[in-house]
C-alpha cells in the first residue's frame, strides 16, 4: 500500500495543485488468494471532499485507506476548494474539467491506471456529492459509476436567490460566482438535472448512480427532489436512507456499501 502526496501544474486551474492518492500496489500474494478483488486489475475511484474541506478529509476521517486495499482501488483525492467542482468562466477556475479530464489523464499516465470507463468511478460527500454527480454526468464517458452521499443538490435553492440575500452557508455573490446567474441556472449545464435531460435527448449513456442521505440531514429534501427527478426521467438510481446526520458517522456507514455496489454493478 502506497499513500502519496503529489503536486503538478494544472492547465485548468493555472497553478500548481496538490492531490492525494492511495495505491494498493504491493499486496502480499497470500492475501490475493482469499480476495477476488486482488486477483483482477486495479480500478480507480476519484473521491471528492465537501464544502470547507480539503483533499485530506477522506483519509483523515474515513476508512478509505483500508477499503482501497480491500477492494483493490486506486483512490484519488483532489482539492476542490469551495468550487462545487464546476467550470467557472474566469481564468483558472475550470474545476469540473480539472477533476473529470485533466487529473484523470495525468493519473492514468503517471500511475499506469486503467483507461477504461468501466474501471473508473467517482464519489463524494456533500458538496463533493454534488460534484460527483455533476462531474460524472458531464464526463459520462470517463466515469461509469457515481456514488453521492448527503449531496448538496441545492440548485433549486440557488436559483431562487436574489442580490443581497444569503443562507447559512454563503451569500448571493458566492453562489453567482460558482453557479452563474441564479435566474438562468435551471437551463444551465451547471444544473445536474439539465445535464441528465441533455444526455437523454442525445441518446447517450448515464453512469449508474448510488445515493444515500440521513433522515436528520439538512439536505434530505434536496436529495429527495433529485432522486424523484431521476425516476421521473426513467433513470435508474439506487437510493438509501437511514437515521443519520451530515457527518462522517453517516458517511462511514455508507462508504463501504457504496464501493461494494459500485464494483458489483460492473462485475
Amino acid at each position: 500500500m502506497a499513500v502519496g502526496i503529489f503536486d503538478f501544474f494544472s492547465v485548468c486551474l493555472r497553478r500548481c495543485v496538490t492531490f492525494r492518492i492511495i495505491l494498493p500496489n504491493d499486496v502480499p500474494d497470500v492475501w490475493k488468494e482469499a480476495n477476488p478483488h486482488l486477483q483482477r486489475p486495479m480500478k480507480t475511484l476519484v473521491l471528492l471532499h465537501g464544502y470547507s474541506g480539503s483533499c485530506t478529509d477522506w483519509m483523515n476521517s474515513s476508512l478509505i485507506v483500508d477499503l482501497a486495499n480491500k477492494y483493490n482501488l486506486a483512490v484519488i483525492c483532489p482539492a476542490g476548494e469551495n468550487s462545487f467542482y464546476l467550470d467557472g468562466r474566469e481564468t483558472g477556475r475550470k474545476y469540473g474539467t480539472y477533476v473529470g479530464e485533466e487529473l484523470i489523464q495525468y493519473a492514468r499516465k503517471t500511475f499506469g491506471l486503467s483507461e477504461k470507463a468501466e474501471d473508473t468511478f467517482i464519489g463524494g460527500l456533500s458538496m463533493g456529492g454534488f460534484g460527483a454527480i455533476h462531474t460524472g454526468l458531464q464526463f459520462n464517458h470517463t466515469f461509469s459509476r457515481i456514488f453521492a452521499l448527503s449531496s448538496a443538490l441545492i440548485i433549486h435553492n440557488v436559483e431562487k436567490m436574489a442580490p443581497g440575500t444569503e443562507d447559512a452557508v454563503a451569500n448571493y455573490d458566492y453562489y453567482k460566482l460558482m453557479f452563474g446567474e441564479p435566474s438562468e441556472l435551471s437551463a444551465s449545464i451547471n444544473n445536474p438535472e439539465e445535464l441528465v435531460r441533455r444526455i437523454l435527448k442525445a441518446g447517450d449513456r448515464i453512469p449508474d448512480i448510488y445515493m444515500a442521505c440521513g433522515t436528520e440531514d439538512f439536505l434530505l429534501e434536496e436529495n429527495h427532489i433529485f432522486r424523484d427527478f431521476l425516476l421521473e426521467q426513467g433513470v435508474k438510481v439506487t437510493y438509501h436512507e437511514s437515521g443519520g446526520n451530515h457527518d462522517f458517522v453517516f458517511w462511514n456507514q455508507y462508504l463501504e456499501p457504496a464501493i461494494s455496489w459500485m464494483l458489483e454493478c460492473g462485475e
